[in-house]
């Protein structure tokens, strides 16, 4: 069953089309190896086999009739952030207890549309606010690799931890996840697999809980470049229930993987080179430049100067719009209640029992910005700030720079419990130095795997590219790709 999970979104569609699997064989060699090895790395925090089955059974029913959608019959993991209609749907966290939808997200109902099957809901940080998925009430994800020579537990990264995670442990041949400073592209770095955050309002964001709605945006994570463009195609659409959803044609993203990128100019950004960064990752960056180069890109140097107040911006604006998006989740309509002696006593129990240390720390940081004391100061000017960054980039493609490479993340996955992260906060916000400025900015960002560091763990190469131009990004991707070879965890579990 084992060599069944082990094919990539395009074989397994291959296969199924030509009639030499089943969607039901497929999607049960999906399921024993959930049940096989999920205790072993906690990525999925509910399983669907009755449904899973059933959309499988629907799938095969349609491939006889040759009636096959693009992901007819591919079983895909779902982030727990994204609604799905009767199932567990809580954000991994404990305010939102028992919490069923009676309603479909946008992007998964785009996903079912086109055949997919639904094998269950992933963990991540709860609220989507973390990067190690340390912060989930249903405990940490463990990263399928390990450093060599090592049995110590690594973070796979976060938010979308568990969707990287069940992707790299074929656990799945896919996962949806989200990206608000880096949650896509930090756990496919840390992973070895490859995540892009489209361009935003390129995904709708409706059924998907907020944490920053301005930063938000929903795509793939899979295990190569190909399999990301598949999954964006039938991710991305217009939504009228999302009217931050842009209404633009939806490319075939898969149709620009192989085009050359002779003549094309790559920006590598100098504020990129952060103190401490390891020499690892700065040797990494440099064997990258050299692939495209060598393919016959145009390599030129970029000044990106506000890159270095993104991460503090972020850090306020994020958690200011997550102070008011969280202010629903009162216990009065659905979701944890604590008992109080009246309806104030009540919500102060509710948020207190149930939000986590971090989504707390986060929700009186934003509320503190917002306070009329000092909204101008803080909120304001992060705002600025924001429009400064995205200046800069502008200015950068203006030039003639058709995408940026610089490092996904500023280091390889660090182990859960870590005490330095745990003692300080902003240590862990640093390991989205590299991503944020994407989100700011409200730019494509992709991370593709590009090799190993000293302790065999994976490393991860970062894209920019232009608003709505994700094919640059999968093609000169595609390229890296090809030149690095793909990246596949030694099997521990």
């Amino acid at each position: 069953m084992s060599e069944l999970t082990s094919l990539t979104i395009a074989e397994a569609r291959e296969k199924l089309r030509a009639r030499e699997i089943t969607a039901t064989e497929l999607t049960d060699a999906y399921l024993s190896a959930i049940e096989a090895a999920n205790p072993a790395f906690n990525a999925y925090v509910s399983v669907t086999p009755e449904k899973a089955r059933a959309m499988a059974k629907a799938s095969d029913e349609r491939l006889a009739a040759g009636k096959a959608g693009a992901l007819e019959g591919i079983p895909l993991g779902i982030k727990d952030l994204f609604a799905t209609e009767g199932d567990h749907t809580q954000a991994c966290s404990h305010i939102l207890d028992g919490f069923k939808p009676r309603y479909e997200s946008t992007v998964s109902q785009n996903l079912w549309n086109d055949g997919a099957v639904q094998l269950g809901k992933l963990n991540m940080d709860e609220f989507a606010m973390g990067s190690s998925n340390e912060t989930s009430y249903y405990g940490p994800v463990v990263n399928p690799w390990r450093a060599t020579g090592s049995d110590e537990k690594l973070v796979p990264g976060g938010s979308s931890g568990g969707s990287a995670a069940a992707v790299a442990a074929h656990l799945c041949a896919g996962a949806t996840a989200t990206d608000t400073g880096g949650s896509i592209r930090q756990p496919a770095a840390f992973t070895g697999t490859v995540g892009i955050k489209p361009t935003y309002g390129r995904c709708s964001r409706w059924g998907i809980a907020a944490f920053a709605s301005s930063l938000d945006q929903a795509g793939p994570i899979a295990r190569d470049v190909r399999d990301c463009a598949i999954m964006l195609k039938s991710m991305a659409s217009t939504d009228p229930k999302d009217t931050t959803s842009v209404d633009l044609p939806v490319p075939d993203y898969e149709a620009s993987l192989g085009q050359s990128v002779k003549g094309m100019k790559i920006g590598i950004p100098k504020e990129y080179r952060v103190d401490g960064m390891p020499a690892e990752v700065e040797t990494l960056w440099q064997q990258g430049i050299a692939w495209l180069k060598d393919a016959g890109a145009e390599i030129v140097d970029i000044s990106l100067p506000h890159t270095k107040y993104a991460l503090p911006a972020y850090y306020i604006v994020a958690p200011a719009e997550a102070s008011s998006n969280l202010a629903r989740y009162d216990g009065v309509r659905y979701g944890l209640r604590v008992d109080g002696r009246d309806i104030a006593d009540m919500y102060e129990k509710t948020r207190a029992a149930g939000f986590g240390k971090e989504v707390k720390r986060r929700i009186m940081i934003g509320t503190y910005v917002l306070s009329a004391g000092y909204y101008d100061a803080y909120y304001i000017r992060a705002q600025k700030v924001r429009t400064l960054i995205k200046r800069d980039f502008e200015q950068a493609f203006h030039a003639g720079v058709d995408a940026i490479l610089t490092p996904a993340t500023p280091s390889s996955a660090f182990a859960i419990g870590d005490k330095e992260l745990a003692a300080d906060p902003v240590k862990m916000y640093l390991n989205d130095i590299f991503t944020v400025t994407v989100n700011m900015a409200g730019l494509p960002g992709l991370s593709v795997p590009a090799g190993l560091d000293s302790k065999g763990l994976p490393l991860g190469l970062q894209l920019i590219g232009k608003p709505f131009e994700e094919e640059t990004l999968f093609n000169t991707a595609h390229v890296i790709e090809k030149a690095a070879g793909k990246l596949t965890a030694p099997r521990w579990w």
